[in-house]
């Protein structure tokens, strides 16, 4: 599924809270018996508004893997349930320059997630699931972070959010984990403690809507 209308990419901005960030150095979430098989990344049908400082495909699929690496893969994660991930970047934002307060856009991507059993080769979540990230709000982007950071920055931060939503999207079907669902709601609450103790993104590593979406082709 692909951006519709950019006004709806707009009021998503509008009215999303911010992502949690820099939470790698603390022991990672527990997701029961999950490691990470493939990570890939499709990046060649994104779309972004003319407003939007641009980024190659390459730059957005280095960006993403990259993220999901370093919140996943092994050592942080030694399950023995290996899941696949298919991410489709649909779109995104990274905030231009503009007027303080009236003209700053938050910066903004929207993904759509696939995960497959990589015993069976099965996909668990048939149609793919949308999910939406912005940029935390901070000094730094309080005013839009196109005034005061690079879009090397922004991106950075983005595929930061991606991973970590990802995080809670894996907590929300504890039976692909082999998890209970109270130890899963521990887990998630672990998560959501982080993010309110988190203000700065991590470097080089890489909130909230989540509704199905067709897996795009």
């Amino acid at each position: 599924m692909r951006f519709t209308s950019w006004a709806s990419l707009t009021a998503v901005v509008l009215v999303l809270a911010a992502c949690q960030t820099n939470d790698l150095k603390e022991p990672p979430v527990p997701l029961g018996n999950f490691q990470l098989g493939v990570n890939v990344a499709i990046t060649d049908k994104m779309q972004s508004p003319g407003i939007s400082r641009q980024v190659t495909p390459k730059q957005m699929e280095t960006a993403i893997t990259q993220a999901v690496a370093a919140r996943f893969d092994y050592p942080r994660y030694q399950g023995d349930r290996l899941l696949n991930f298919g991410i489709f970047v649909d779109g995104y934002l990274l905030a231009p320059p503009g007027i303080p307060v009236v003209m700053s856009p938050a910066s903004v991507m929207m993904v759509t997630v696939n995960v497959f059993d990589d015993a069976t080769g099965k996909k668990l979540n048939e149609g793919g699931t949308r999910l939406t990230v912005v940029e935390k709000g901070s000094a730094a982007t309080l005013i839009g972070s196109g005034l005061t950071q690079t879009k090397e920055k922004q991106l950075e931060t983005l595929a930061y959010n991606v991973a970590k939503r990802i995080e809670s999207f894996l907590l929300e079907h504890p039976e692909w984990l082999g998890m209970t669902e109270a130890e899963a709601q521990a887990a998630l609450a672990m998560s959501s403690g982080k993010a309110k103790r988190d203000a700065a993104p991590a470097p080089l590593a890489a909130a909230d809507a989540t509704t199905p979406a067709p897996a795009a082709p």
